[in-house]
């Protein structure tokens, strides 16, 4: 009897291995089939469209009448007068209205973080609210208040600082200025909400013993919140890097790439090569494309400024 009862053992615990496989295999199927669904979403609706756009990128023609172009159409790129001016453009709201957001969004951060301030949440709120507005909507706004005898104006010439309207949309520097403000006006709150998160993660003791030691605010400023927020401002600087090479919606709206292409950003050039122009699709996707080097370059780079070692 003893024997038999030790011959069943070994059975019986293979038995409870193959239904505890069978169950773990069960539970990860199920696991994988929900991922399953994402993976396909994303393939189909990310990655497909961006293998099709490069594979583009190197044909001509219209239609259905594509063909292989080789490189001819980043060579292309270097003789293209549009696309220079489009691309010196969008280097120039870059350079102007990037540093200006990101100094603005933690100049109110840091303000917005003090224990002492009241209403904290309706000024918070009230500058993070252009963040959420519609594009198109606030664009259409901006255009108007500063027409030449838009609300802008207006208020100059009532506290005399101006004595002739200033042309904000027509002229192409002042158009430039005003594509920069429309852009600061609405990404700078969004900015500010990730320097405010990564503030209030700062242990306020560090701060203590900086006043202790006789560290005044902007030495505290200084020494030790903008090295404690580096990987934030890392963050934002790429992400509205990339935000700004891809600038439509504003320019599109308000001044509509003039006067004279003056105005004309890539993303902008991109729309008119494939809808306002003859179509050029080709073309187009290696314009698209451009824009992918020119992030990754540029990301690169600001890695490393910050002295990422993972870069």
């Amino acid at each position: 009897m003893k024997t038999a009862n030790t011959a069943a053992g070994p059975g019986k615990n293979s038995n409870t291995f193959q239904s505890s496989r069978s169950r773990r295999f069960k539970s990860g199927l199920v696991g994988w089939l929900f991922v399953a669904a994402a993976v396909i979403l994303i393939a189909a609706f990310y990655f497909y469209p961006m293998i099709q756009a490069l594979i583009l990128s190197f044909q001509t023609g219209t239609g259905i009448n594509m063909k292989f172009n080789g490189l001819g159409n980043y060579q292309r790129l270097f003789t293209d007068k549009m696309f220079l001016t489009a691309v010196t453009n969008t280097f120039i709201y870059l350079l102007f209205q990037v540093p200006i957001m990101i100094i603005l969004a933690m100049f109110f951060s840091v303000l917005l973080n003090d224990r002492n301030l009241k209403f904290k949440g309706f000024f918070r709120t009230a500058i993070f609210l252009p963040a959420i507005t519609s594009l198109v909507a606030y664009s259409i706004v901006f255009k108007y208040l500063f027409a030449p005898d838009g609300l802008v104006n207006s208020m100059l010439m009532n506290i005399h600082i101006i004595n002739a309207p200033i042309q904000w949309i027509s002229d192409p520097f002042w158009a430039k200025v005003t594509i920069i403000i429309a852009i600061t006006w609405r990404w700078t709150g969004y900015n500010m909400i990730f320097y405010l998160s990564g503030l209030q993660n700062i242990d306020q003791s560090i701060y203590e013993a900086a006043r202790i030691d006789g560290a005044s605010a902007i030495r505290q400023f200084f020494s030790i919140t903008i090295p404690l927020l580096k990987p934030i401002i890392l963050f934002t600087s790429i992400t509205s890097t990339i935000g700004t090479l891809q600038l439509f919606d504003e320019v599109m709206n308000i001044t509509k790439g003039g006067p004279g292409n003056a105005t004309t950003t890539i993303s902008q050039y991109i729309y008119n090569l494939s809808f306002e122009y003859s179509a050029d699709f080709g073309y187009a996707a290696t314009v698209s494309y451009s824009i992918v080097i020119m992030i990754i370059i540029l990301s690169f780079i600001q890695f490393k400024v910050a002295g990422d070692r993972n870069a």
